[in-house]
């Protein structure tokens, strides 16, 4: 799959639309912004676009979940304020992102960067509505895809757009297409997969895709318990989804079958209550007691999962394997992290709140490639065509 990027076409002179992903966080209390890695990440084509002089380069993105109504509190502002701050150029920010005014506007405005207001105030957007995404065409010459976290949905700014003018990927989605796509396409061997996270239903696709390419598969997190309990193995009150208990029995022998190396928690951190535990202990085994709740791997399966580990040339992690949000919890996930960080592999790490915890432990510069987007990185994993990619000019 090899897409054309914004350094394959001309740029000069020309109105340039970007969609983004500025989807950032916001402080309940004071609205700023608390953490901006979405739009430092999106820097890099934003330079570029800009050395090379286009007439004006137009940004899209949306914030939050409006539903298609406009809501003060999900308005761009305080994105501008930031992004002007970052790229220290200013940034004119619009009201609303389609419409005479909007592109009176723009030709009117000094300033080379635009921002236009949250495309989902609109419910068009999420409709991928023809004549909402030809209104946004209408404003520029060409267009750039470089919203990786929102590529597995085909919306009018992400897909519908990217029929109507010539459509090329940023900077950022093309490290995407390069790591999730081609590494994972044709893994370096030993290829190992880290799966985690609470359930088993997300990562499903995944399983079934990568099985077929895997050396390792190793098992941590929420979704464990299930795969434990289809052996017979006591839990606890631990996470289980019972309905897919048969899934993850299917699973395990397909992996036997493929001689696919499967590793599984033989302990636990376990405690009597998430919140407020009273009672926080390490099991003797792979059983956990009954009214007790496991929260992360314990010390014997950390050694498990670095040997299993430590010779893959390709990791691809996805899925936390233990409640990392807190300190008390996040050892076996925190370990791991170190672990993989020194070897010398290619690493992969999934969005959401994979890459949450990678940030968490700083260790964000010391993997290969880390996933800006949760869902698109799970449907790409899974060997899907993401529409928001599909839609790009092949090179």
């Amino acid at each position: 799959m090899n897409k054309q990027t914004v350094r394959d076409i001309s740029i000069k002179d020309k109105k340039v639309i970007m969609r983004v992903d500025f989807n950032v966080p916001l402080d309940k209390k004071t609205n700023a912004i608390s953490d901006d890695t979405r739009i430092t990440a999106a820097l890099p084509t934003i330079e570029y676009i800009l050395k090379n002089n286009p007439k004006k380069l137009i940004l899209m993105t949306h914030l939050g979940r409006p539903d298609g109504q406009v809501k003060e509190e999900l308005r761009l502002n305080p994105i501008a304020q930031r992004l002007q701050d970052l790229l220290k150029t200013p940034v004119k920010k619009l009201n609303e992102c389609v419409g005479e005014e909007v592109k009176k506007a723009i030709n009117d405005s000094k300033e080379k960067v635009i921002l236009l207001e949250n495309l989902r105030f609109h419910a068009q957007e999420e409709e991928n509505d023809p004549v909402f995404a030809k209104e946004l065409a209408s404003l520029a010459d060409v267009y750039v895809n470089d919203a990786f976290g929102t590529a597995h949905r085909a919306h009018a700014s992400t897909e519908g757009v990217a029929h109507i003018l010539p459509a090329v990927a940023g900077f950022l989605l093309d490290k995407e297409i390069e790591y999730l796509g081609k590494a994972l396409e044709k893994p370096e061997k030993p290829f190992a997969v880290i799966l985690g996270g609470a359930k088993v239903s997300d990562k499903i696709g995944v399983i079934e895709h990568l099985l077929k390419k895997a050396d390792v598969l190793v098992i941590g997190g929420g979704m464990a318990y299930t795969f434990l309990k289809a052996q017979g193995i006591n839990i606890g009150r631990s996470k289980l989804e019972a309905d897919k208990i048969n899934l993850a029995k299917q699973t395990l022998d397909e992996a036997k079958k493929k001689k696919v190396v499967v590793a599984l928690p033989i302990d636990h951190l376990i405690v009597d209550s998430i919140d407020t535990p009273t009672r926080i202990e390490i099991t003797k085994d792979q059983n956990i007691p009954e009214g007790m709740i496991a929260v992360d791997i314990g010390p014997k399966s950390i050694e498990l999962f670095k040997n299993t580990l430590k010779k893959a040339k390709t990791i691809c992690w996805n899925g936390p394997l233990g409640i990392f949000e807190n300190d008390q919890f996040a050892k076996g996930t925190k370990e791991i992290a170190e672990f993989i960080a020194k070897l010398k592999a290619k690493t992969i790490i999934g969005g959401g709140d994979t890459a949450s915890a990678i940030a968490k432990f700083g260790l964000g510069k010391k993997m290969t490639h880390i996933s800006t987007g949760g869902g698109a990185s799970l449907e790409f994993m899974e060997g899907k065509a993401l529409p928001g990619i599909a839609a790009l000019k092949d090179k």
